[in-house]
């Protein structure tokens, strides 16, 4: 039987943080709650930015919850896929940029 780090079911568990910290729990599920209420982004446009993220930070959570978000949403496969790819993009992309923090310290350097 294998065993994985993260337990599917403790997604279920997450209201439970705020019973070692109450004020701060309650807070952060307010905040999360209005986040993601109806505003100038649709609360469909929001699930996607929230799926492209959640790989982005790589949190097995957080892809499982928004890939349900989704689906219930009506977002398809192929609109999820593009969100995960323009998330990567945008990861990679940041990786890269630094390259250039990297070629001014070397340029100085070896000067």
């Amino acid at each position: 039987m294998s065993k994985n780090y993260y337990d599917p079911a403790d997604l279920r568990k997450f209201r439970e943080i705020t019973e070692w910290s109450e004020e701060l729990g309650t807070k952060f599920f307010d905040y999360y709650g209005k986040v993601f209420e109806e505003g100038a982004l649709s609360a469909r446009e929001k699930s996607l930015i929230a799926l492209a993220v959640s790989h982005v930070v790589k949190c097995p959570y957080c892809i499982d919850a928004y890939t349900k978000d989704g689906l219930q949403r009506g977002i398809t496969k192929e609109e999820m896929m593009e969100a995960v790819h323009a998330g990567a993009a945008i990861e990679s992309g940041a990786t890269l940029v630094h390259g250039v923090q990297m070629m001014n310290k070397y340029k100085k350097l070896s000067m």
